[in-house]
């Protein structure tokens, strides 16, 4: 992994020259929890349970970061996706986890994962609705910033693969709020090269699935609190 991880920084570097961290392109160090939306999606133990593959679902969607001054990083995502075509089929993704971070100088940010994170996703119209599967891929955004919200105060700005952004985090808290930085479930690994939505990734072991026959109340008791247009980031 360590060899994708250099790539990745290498390709990083190349594309997209050097980038000096002063005051004007981060007004606050990165160190701390970051939330997006209302912050009800917050890392930490409020959020996953490794040990038990569980999740404990916020009141609404949203994504977290948080970051430690040794190189520890820690994600937690919440998100709905609506069907043009079924509208009431909604397919809900809870999504964790957590790794080591290199802030690159060309100004990307590489995490690599510890290879236990995992997510669950629920979609009460497809033939099988609730089932968890390892997620464990190695994220690279091209490019960061952060800045002084007139309203919400410090606001961490991430930039995927190609350049759009993700919805804008705000500083919860300087101090961050994480699960122990260690591998915190055993899981079989395999390597995969993939490509995900959000990032050039390595996928440390794809494939892998447990297949729940647990029902979608969770899912369905979050969307009976939404309207419709209020279910996407």
């Amino acid at each position: 992994m360590m060899i994708f991880t250099s790539l990745l920084l290498l390709l990083a570097t190349s594309a997209h020259g050097q980038t000096v961290y002063d005051a004007a392109h981060n007004v606050t160090p990165i160190i701390g929890t970051w939330s997006s939306g209302s912050q009800n999606v917050v890392t930490g133990s409020g959020f996953a349970t490794p040990s038990q593959e569980a999740f404990t679902y916020p009141k609404t969607t949203g994504m977290s970061y948080s970051f430690t001054t040794d190189g520890y990083y820690e994600i937690a995502r919440y998100r709905m996706t609506s069907n043009g075509t079924v509208p009431t089929c909604i397919t809900g993704v809870m999504n964790w986890s957590h790794g080591t971070y290199v802030l690159a100088s060309n100004g990307s940010i590489v995490m690599t994962p510890f290879g236990d994170g995992y997510q669950q996703i629920q979609d009460p119209c497809a033939a099988i609705s609730n089932f968890i599967e390892n997620y464990n891929y190695t994220e690279i955004y091209i490019l960061w910033n952060i800045y002084q919200d007139p309203v919400k105060g410090y606001t961490l700005q991430l930039y995927q693969y190609d350049g759009t952004p993700l919805p804008p985090q705000y500083l919860v808290s300087t101090s961050p709020n994480m699960l122990p930085t260690q591998a915190l479930r055993n899981v079989t690994k395999t390597t995969t090269s993939t490509t995900v939505q959000n990032a050039a990734v390595l996928n440390a072991n794809a494939g892998e699935r447990r297949w729940e026959a647990a029902s979608v109340t969770g899912l369905l008791t979050v969307i009976s609190g939404l309207g419709l247009a209020s279910l996407l980031l």
